[in-house]
């Protein structure tokens, strides 16, 4: 029993999963949290941070930018913290998870999509903006804030050590904030500097075009700017996953494997496909990934958050509910 929903964030599931590959994969259900994703983690850390450090007051305003899930954790935790609060997002979220941070209470600006984040007129560079124009004003700032990575390499981390009895060999995650990566990264480089951290990046971020991105619809993937969080040293490998590779692997993962998950879980689920099927270059060329190895993926979010997105079959147009009960009513 907990008292506090805050106390049931955490402690999520490791789940074996098959992706036709080498070794023994294994996902961890972050879509689990009360909030719906990873970022109940890191948010609920740095609210608590700031309030420690007195920079949150008592009925105070929370305000920060979010492809979505950060700023739904927010908005949960500023409900049950009575604080106010405002989320700043692209144009390229999606319908629920914009519902939801309404249904949260929050105070949502949408902002038009640009290529780069410090674009004046980006969903950071304008929470920013109002983060200093209104009085009392905390941001989180979880794209440059490296208590993210904090949370994460005090939080997840250790779980994920646990869990595995320390037998991991290699860490797979999505690459956004980069706080996940570089958190989980630290830790486990920490208790065995063997293990392989690989970063999950979209082929078309800032970083994987050398600083000429393009448009891409995976949310919660894309390094698309410089920052103190990303701790480059502990990542290993860098694996850039195409839109298109992640939309199919969530057909495969929902219709095949029953994991209904985010397309940030789809691509680091075909990041870990395209790393297994590779070798090290050697003498004896020998794949990446063995039968003997042990794997963890983070699953960041449920595929619920993007329904209306069609990702994971074709809209059908002539649904009638009707038609479909007597369909079935008689097998």
């Amino acid at each position: 029993m907990k008292n506090s929903l805050l106390n049931s964030v955490g402690n999520t599931p490791l789940v074996k999963i098959d992706l036709n590959t080498p070794g023994q994969i294994f996902a961890k259900l972050e879509y689990l949290n009360p909030g719906g994703s990873i970022k109940d983690r890191s948010a609920k850390y740095l609210i608590e941070k700031a309030e420690q450090d007195g920079v949150l007051k008592p009925g105070g305003l929370i305000i920060d930018a979010s492809s979505g899930n950060h700023g739904i954790a927010l908005a949960m935790i500023g409900r049950i913290k009575d604080y106010r609060v405002i989320i700043v997002v692209s144009e390229k979220i999606s319908k629920e998870k914009y519902q939801t941070l309404k249904a949260y209470g929050a105070e949502v600006v949408v902002c038009k999509a640009t290529k780069f984040l410090e674009d004046p007129e980006s969903y950071h560079s304008v929470a920013k903006k109002m983060g200093t124009e209104i009085p009392g004003a905390f941001m989180p700032n979880q794209y440059y804030n490296t208590q993210n990575r904090d949370a994460h390499e005090f939080g997840i981390a250790p779980e994920i050590w646990e869990q595995t009895d320390g037998k991991i060999t290699h860490f797979f995650a999505g690459a956004g904030t980069t706080g996940t990566i570089s958190g989980v990264g630290r830790f486990l480089k920490k208790q065995n500097k063997n293990i392989k951290v690989i970063a999950i990046d979209s082929i078309n971020s800032f970083k994987a075009t050398k600083g000429n991105p393009k448009p891409y619809e995976i949310e919660g993937v894309g390094m698309d700017f410089e920052t103190p969080v990303f701790d480059e040293s502990v990542v290993d490998e860098i694996v850039n996953v195409s839109d298109k590779e992640a939309i199919d692997m969530l057909r495969f993962l929902a219709g095949q494997r029953g994991f209904l998950v985010g397309p940030s879980s789809g691509a680091v689920a075909v990041g870990l496909q395209k790393y297994a099927s590779a070798f090290v270059k050697t003498s004896a060329d020998r794949p990446k990934l063995n039968d003997s190895d042990l794997a963890v993926i983070i699953f960041g979010d449920s595929g619920r958050a993007y329904l209306s997105k069609n990702f994971y079959c074709e809209e059908d147009a002539s649904y009638n509910y009707n038609q479909s009960r007597n369909k079935y009513l008689h097998f």
